[in-house]
């Protein structure tokens, strides 16, 4: 297979395919598969040459696990993003270099069915399965990894030997350990995907059309904003505790508003405005499901609003979502994300410490977001998959991003110390107990790893992981006894 080294005009182009421009990294070359032979072969030769080698699908990883400069060899996966159903298996097959929004595409207009999988349609499925996969239908779905049915691995062994497994779901499989690993074990952790097969739990499969859940008719959207300048802290803090509270009772598996999500967007006050969106499912009751939600969270604050509501076909509105979301630029800016699950809602403390931040005069941008979670999310047990958070409530994130190389120092300043201080009575990070549920590996964050931010004492590996980080040891220590493929925040041997 070709290596695209330096002096080849792709090069400078596959170098810049990375989401977070906070990092950069210069591998000494690309390699394009087209086949899971020609992974075999581009992983051997690095191990023979013994070159650090990482893996990219879409190109989205928050921190620099990919896009670092240690990397000297880059298997990019775009090449291999074939979708089809494979009778054998009963299951869709999905090679992990296609998209999100090509996955959507593929399996609405050829079966009518849908993978609950990411918010942005040019997340890679690659990185995006393997640590759970959240996004706008999971309360009604559950997460992606919750349809696994098998992977396709390529695993290097003790011996240096590059080679393929396929490990399924099935309780009679040898290597059922190692599907139920890639459930929400992470990237970058075991080996290098290049196919997964998705099929519903409860389903054989043997018809199509039913092997995954039908694709709602339509979404219906909603928007919400506010001037910051009509809040006080009174205000503010009943906004917050309407929404937490919300999401507290309605974050059981049969939820009657589980075919609702919703995002609350806590802009900081330079931004103007504090915005909720969100979507339903629901159809011919979702204008209904909609006017009550906000009903509970809105309403109480005596203020006036304008709800924008637009209902739009299934498939348009996942290719093109919130398009306010993922403006022109999304994709230059450099980023620090911290994300969070909460089991219970923000406490006065935390919500204090939130608008104090939040109003403060620091000249960044960025904000407190705070997504619903739950619904058939919670439905599966914590040890069924890797992905361990299933009786959450909230996933939220302090987030901050910059342009510029000089606003980089005050708005990590700014993003870190929020976060620690929201989290003080826990030594600065979501330590699992009676009200936080640790973080999710899709959102990682090195700062965990670091004593000046994580002062709790729990290992990152844990507040990811939790009961369940044993296990993948095991599963690490099985299939890559020469820690071959690691980055940061990985599994440890």
């Amino acid at each position: 297979m070709e290596k695209i080294t330096s002096n080849d005009i792709r090069f400078a182009d596959l170098n810049e395919k990375r989401f977070n421009k906070r990092f950069t990294g210069k591998p000494e070359y690309f390699c394009l598969p087209e086949s899971t032979s020609d992974v075999v072969a581009a992983v051997q030769e690095a191990v023979n040459t013994q070159k650090r080698i990482v893996v990219r699908s879409g190109g989205y990883c928050l921190e620099g696990f990919v896009s670092d400069p240690s990397v000297q060899v880059l298997i990019d996966m775009s090449l291999m993003k074939s979708i089809s159903y494979d009778a054998k298996r009963s299951a869709f097959e999905v090679e992990a270099g296609a998209t999100v929004g090509e996955t959507y595409r593929r399996l609405f207009l050829g079966w009518g069915v849908v993978l609950p999988s990411g918010q942005h349609p040019n997340i890679g499925i690659g990185g995006h399965v393997l640590g759970g996969a959240f996004g706008f239908l999971c309360r009604e779905y559950g997460l992606a990894a919750d349809h696994l049915h098998a992977i396709e691995l390529v695993a290097v062994d003790s011996s240096g030997k590059a080679h393929s497994v396929i490990a399924t779901r099935e309780e009679n499989d040898p290597n059922r350990e190692l599907w139920w690993a890639h459930t929400g074990g992470g990237g970058g952790n075991f080996g290098i995907v290049t196919r997964y097969w998705f099929r519903s739990a409860g389903t054989d499969g043997a018809n199509p059309a039913t092997a995954l859940p039908k694709a709602p008719k339509t979404i219906t959207t909603f928007r919400v904003s506010w001037d910051w300048n009509n809040f006080d802290e009174k205000l503010f803090s009943q906004l917050v505790q309407n929404f937490g509270a919300w999401a507290q009772k309605n974050s059981s598996p049969e939820s009657p508003y589980k075919q609702l999500f919703s995002l609350l967007f806590l802009n900081h006050r330079n931004m103007g405005k504090l915005e909720m969106k969100g979507v339903s499912t629901a159809g011919p009751t979702a204008i209904q499901l909609i006017d009550e939600h906000l009903a509970s969270i809105a309403g109480p604050l005596g203020l006036s609003y304008t709800r924008q509501v637009e209902e739009t076909a299934w498939l348009q509105f996942a290719l093109n979502p919130f398009p306010e979301l993922f403006q022109p630029g999304y994709d230059k800016v450099k980023a620090k994300i911290k994300d969070a699950f909460l089991r219970r809602p923000f406490t006065d403390d935390q919500i204090t410490t939130a608008y104090k931040y939040l109003t403060n005069n620091e000249p960044v941008g960025g904000g407190l977001g705070m997504a619903t979670y739950g619904g058939r999310v919670n439905a599966i047990m914590p040890e069924a998959t890797a992905s361990v958070q299933r009786d959450c409530i909230l996933d939220i994130a302090c987030n901050t991003g910059w342009g510029e190389p000089e606003g980089e120092a005050a708005s990590l300043s700014w993003v870190r110390n929020f976060y620690q201080d929201l989290f003080a009575a826990s030594g600065g990070v979501p330590v699992p107990n009676e009200q936080t549920g640790g973080c999710m590996i899709n959102h990682p964050d090195t700062d965990l790893t670091d004593p000046q931010w994580n002062r709790s004492g729990i290992p990152c590996q844990i507040l990811y992981y939790r009961d369940n980080y044993p296990r993948l040891q095991q599963v690490k220590q099985k299939w890559d006894p020469n820690n071959v493929f690691h980055h940061a925040l990985s599994i440890s041997l």
